[in-house]
């Protein structure tokens, strides 16, 4: 996939609230050439875009105060030629829509390198993304289904594996172990 030159607005909002995750993209996003400004939550995030809306984004969808597409919906408003990426590391095709119906280009799993999310910012109308390079295990994509499906059904784990259609005691082996690569 191609992308344009940055524009003259080189202005970036990231909303994150992984403090180091947000830090090292900022800094990687200023050393490519734009004018970084961060948030770490929603509140955060939706007050920078209503004092000055940027031309970019880079909006995390989980935040500890809300769901990141408030911000995006914010953005919206505010900018409509706004260009937002949303990043989650919880991928579903549900929430994929959700953000891309609320105006988001892209929509890239953590832990997503500055040039993917430069690459998802600055490609052409209607190009189409190029295969990630080191795309999740199927392994992993199940592990992550199911830590999400967890976390919504309030850390029960018999809640958890009724939805799951999964015996208690195989759920706890799986959560019991760390995430595969």
């Amino acid at each position: 996939m191609t992308q344009a030159p940055l524009p003259e607005d080189r202005t970036l909002l990231i909303v994150d609230d992984d403090r180091q995750f947000r830090e090292r993209l900022g800094r990687a996003m200023e050393t490519r050439g734009f004018d970084v400004v961060i948030a770490e939550t929603v509140r955060e995030g939706i007050a920078a875009v209503r004092e000055k809306p940027p031309a970019f984004a880079v909006v995390d969808l989980k935040l500890e105060d809300g769901n990141g597409l408030d911000v995006v919906e914010t953005l919206h408003e505010k900018r409509p030629s706004c260009r937002v990426v949303v990043l989650t590391g919880f991928g579903n095709i549900a929430t994929a829509v959700a953000a891309v119906k609320f105006g988001a280009l892209d929509y890239l799993p953590k832990p997503a390198d500055a040039d993917d999310i430069m690459a998802a910012l600055l490609a052409p109308p209607g190009a189409k993304p190029t295969p990630p390079e080191n795309p999740m295990s199927a392994d992993r994509v199940r592990w992550e289904h199911i830590q999400r499906v967890y976390e919504l059904c309030g850390h029960n784990v018999s809640e958890t594996a009724r939805r799951l259609n999964m015996h208690r005691r195989t759920l706890q082996r799986i959560l019991a172990k760390r995430s595969p690569r």
